[in-house]
């Protein structure tokens, strides 16, 4: 018998920071370096009946394998999957090496195969409305939630309105923010501040952080160590942190591009990834 990995969904709520950690319960940071394990397939005999389900991979794997650098997310829905075909989808598919979670609306986590990535989509009670699978870098889905919250530019100083006590790089670096968000183009590389070489305070952070905003979109990954990635409320402009095993911050960096890299499946992966399921799917030939 084949039984579903995906977890069931529950509630989720927006709200502040003690919130979003509670929200987050379910994406545990990672404790160690990813590496692929092929997933432990079914013998045919035991998928007789489940031929929707198996369907529903080979068009998985097809669109895979025509992915191009460049192309947008190619989405496949699986609503209509019964529970025998959807376990079978769900053990091929395993956990791979990010998640992500958008607001209340989007939790998504990417399978074994790199790309392909299991979309759940959540209506305002917290119960699922769509279930999907999109294939590309990242969901396109959560990149355009992020976007949908999130101001066009950074907001200005006002001037003449003094600062908090110990607040003292924070106007310098938003200058410095704001001219690079504004000139940011798709396909530039992307702009880092690292906060962990730069000479800064606790309040210049707090400063800093309250003046772009805080975003509802966060993303964890294993790929590179333990990374978190969270989005601010403004487009482009990105929060990086990492992790060690103690789950000490090692590196803080503020990143201004579409999405930071650590985040996205790389397209010589999501070839790898065409390949894997391949032969996977040759059991059921």
């Amino acid at each position: 018998m084949v039984d579903p990995i995906i977890p069931p969904v529950g509630g989720l709520g927006p709200g502040s920071q003690p919130e979003d950690e509670e929200r987050l319960s379910f994406l545990k940071l990672p404790e160690g370096i990813h590496t692929f394990r092929m997933p432990h397939a079914p013998e045919p005999e035991d998928t007789v009946g489940m031929e929707a389900g198996k369907e529903a991979l080979r068009a998985m794997q097809r669109a895979l394998a025509a992915w191009r650098p460049g192309d947008g997310c190619v989405e496949i829905a699986l609503d209509g999957l019964g529970p025998k075909d959807l376990g079978l989808v769900n053990q091929i598919l395993g956990e791979g090496e990010v998640s992500a979670l958008s607001g209340a609306a989007i939790q998504a986590q990417e399978s074994v195969f790199a790309g392909l990535w299991r979309v759940l989509h959540l209506d305002g009670e917290g119960a699922l409305a769509r279930d999907r699978v999109e294939i590309g870098p990242f969901p396109e889905s959560i990149r355009r939630h992020a976007r949908a919250g999130q101001r066009r530019a950074v907001e200005p100083l006002t001037p003449g309105v003094p600062l908090p006590e110990g607040v003292f790089n924070a106007p310098a670096l938003i200058s410095e923010i704001a001219e690079h968000q504004a000139r940011w183009r798709p396909g530039q590389a992307p702009h880092c501040i690292n906060f962990t070489l730069l000479p800064h305070t606790e309040a210049d952070l707090t400063f800093l952080q309250d003046h772009l905003g805080r975003g509802d979109t966060i993303v964890l990954s294993r790929g590179y160590g333990n990374c978190r990635v969270e989005s601010s409320g403004v487009r482009h402009v990105w929060w990086v942190r990492y992790f060690n095993s103690q789950d000490a911050l090692i590196l803080n960096q503020l990143e201004i591009c579409d999405l930071p890299e650590v985040a996205l499946a790389a397209p010589e992966d999501i070839e790898a990834s065409a390949e894997r399921l391949a032969e996977v799917m040759e059991l059921y030939q």
